[in-house]
């Protein structure tokens, strides 16, 4: 059996700002509990005034 965790840029990781070197220690600190990547998309997110904002989504798998 699997099981799944989604990390978004709103991760406590990032502390309210995304930055590269923060997701990289986010999926290695995943990476020592356990966790693989195995896929990463962005996702559009309604915002105000009819706008749109990019997230990036994370999803991690790894034997239960």
């Amino acid at each position: 059996m699997k099981e799944y965790k989604v990390m978004t840029q709103k991760d406590r990781f990032f502390a309210g700002k995304f930055d590269p070197e923060k997701l990289e220690a986010a999926i290695n600190s995943y990476a020592s509990q356990g966790w693989r990547v195995v896929s990463v998309a962005t996702a559009d997110i309604p915002g105000g005034f009819s706008q749109t904002r990019q997230e990036i989504v994370v999803i991690f798998e790894r034997d239960k």
